[in-house]
């Protein structure tokens, strides 16, 4: 017989295994010798009390042999000579996933990537850190596994209506990724890991007969009449194609200015701007957890804060507890700050994206409009805080008490920003209508969350990616543009998903209606 059963547990009970059959025993009012065994289904963390406790539903199986489900098939062929290819632009988790969907369906994928392959990108990296030197090609957004996989590998999503959640996470673990991102209910794989598993996708996809081809930016998009017919690199290659799936990214300015010259339609979009938050890792234990000390067997706390002022909107975004804060410009002269956590979550800080709703009456304030109104205004905040950082990428930054309370700080704490921090007024780098808001919403989340709002905690501008500032309109049944038949606008960069899952999920949707379309 198998039953379903929750049960919950304390954090140093939820990891041991004669702990668990006691409590399936308990719950289910059965001798412990008849549980022949169980698996996990969803475990997740419930702190609203003194006491945290893990919530844990299980199949158990009782009086009867365990059942284990079929091993997970990607149903991957070899396309080597397949009759039809599809080009995919960007080799984030929207195009890696992307192709594999076609390989599936027995389509052969070319993917160009302008950015390096994972192993190369580190360099590229380790001199933006260091040297504060940053290459537009190859650094935090760009290059093999796009902005995710060095910014976290978070695998949480909302965006269930859209696609099968379970397979994507059933695909990253069939590359490497731990089994209990298939149960827990924030599941994160960590930036340590990441690589190796894009690296194994890649290599598959080859393996398949598809192709990678890296250092191949996308210079030009040909079409005949209404339809693609091609596409033009920085190369100087021409690829002839009738179907091109651009998963580019929120950060591919080029490619939404080289729309914008073809006349193919793009829109400006609203999105949030704002900073990134560093607190040390034990107060937000403490205030999570409603403890001096953190129980070994629970994971670093996190947090999720919303709140209105001034009529916007303002909410923390992508939380990294025991992270570091990294930075994420994609061309010289910006600041733009990320976050991301090892696999252990186990730095001292915890950081989180806070970040304000803005509009195209905040871009018109600043004489930006058009197609291009969101982005230019964005660019602005980035420049403005390189500015005030004094270059080579220290981020202007301030206590957050000081912050709220209009006070220049005259030290800062320690951070994990490794280029650096430069005391600033925030409020005069920020747009005013962004930090009048972050000012209020500071205290704001300070009276929900005990311990939040206090001078050892340090802001660091500017949080502006969390979403793209352009939308490429596409028609909801097919997924192609609106204009150009065979061109499939995809995930993040065109304006239809946020994060690891779901932009692989676009990915794969986009995948399927290539081939339907055909």
């Amino acid at each position: 017989m198998t039953k379903t059963v929750t049960i919950q547990l304390l954090p140093s009970d939820a990891f041991n295994d004669d702990a668990v059959k006691n409590a399936i025993a308990a719950t289910c009012a059965i001798g412990k010798k008849r549980i022949t065994g169980y698996t996990i289904q969803k475990r997740s963390i419930d702190a609203r009390s003194r006491q945290a406790k893990y919530i844990i539903q299980l199949s158990v199986f009782i009086d009867g042999p365990v059942e284990t489900a079929a091993p997970f098939d990607p149903e991957l062929q070899n396309v080597s000579g397949a009759a039809r290819s599809a080009v995919i632009v960007g080799a984030g988790p929207a195009g890696l996933f992307a192709a594999l969907k076609l390989i599936s369906l027995g389509i052969k994928p070319v993917i160009i990537e302008r950015g390096k392959d994972v192993r190369a990108r580190r360099r590229d990296l380790a001199a933006i850190n260091k040297e504060g030197v940053v290459n537009p090609e190859s650094n935090y957004c760009f290059g093999e596994g796009g902005a995710g996989t060095y910014s976290d590998g978070k695998l949480y999503t909302r965006s269930t209506k859209r696609g099968n959640v379970l397979r994507i996470l059933q695909l990253f673990h069939h590359f490497g990724a731990d089994a209990s991102i298939l149960f827990d209910a924030h599941p994160h794989i960590g930036t340590n890991k990441l690589p190796q598993i894009i690296t194994a996708m890649r290599e598959q996809i080859v393996a398949c007969g598809g192709e990678v081809h890296f250092g191949t930016r996308l210079t030009d998009l040909l079409t005949e009449g209404d339809r693609i017919s091609g596409i033009k690199t920085g190369n100087g290659d021409v690829i002839k194609t009738d179907t091109v799936i651009l998963a580019t990214g929120h950060s591919a300015r080029d490619i939404f200015e080289l729309l914008h010259s073809k006349n193919i339609l793009i829109e400006s979009k609203p999105f949030a701007i704002g900073v990134r938050i560093e607190h040390p890792q034990m107060l937000i234990d403490n205030a999570q957890y409603h403890c001096s000390v953190r129980d070994p067997y629970l994971p670093p706390a996190s947090y999720s804060l919303v709140s209105q002022e001034n009529g916007r909107g303002v909410f923390s975004f992508c939380m990294c507890p025991g992270g570091i804060i990294a930075p994420a410009a994609t061309a010289p002269g910006e600041i733009v700050v990320n976050g991301w956590s090892p696999s252990k979550r186990n730095n001292p800080f915890a950081n989180s994206g806070t970040v304000v709703a803005v509009d195209e009456a905040d871009f018109a304030a600043y004489g930006f409009t058009g197609p291009l109104a969101a982005m230019h205004y964005q660019q602005m905040v980035e420049r403005a805080s390189y500015r005030a950082g004094g270059g080579a990428l220290v981020a202007p930054a301030q206590r957050m008490t000081d912050f709220a309370e209009g006070r220049f700080s005259t030290n800062l704490p320690a951070c994990s920003y490794l280029p650096g921090l430069q005391t600033a007024m925030l409020q005069d780098v920020l747009p005013a209508e962004v930090g009048a808001a972050l000012k209020k919403a500071v205290t704001t989340f300070g009276r929900k969350m005990k311990g939040y709002y206090t001078n050892d905690a340090v802001l660091v501008a500017t949080e502006s990616r969390t979403s793209s500032p352009v939308r490429i309109p596409r028609d909801s049944e097919s997924l192609q543009h609106v204009q150009i038949r065979g061109l499939y606008p995809c995930a993040e960069g065109a304006g239809y998903a946020g994060g690891i899952v779901s932009a692989a999920i676009d990915g794969e949707r986009c995948a399927e209606m290539c081939v339907a379309a055909w």
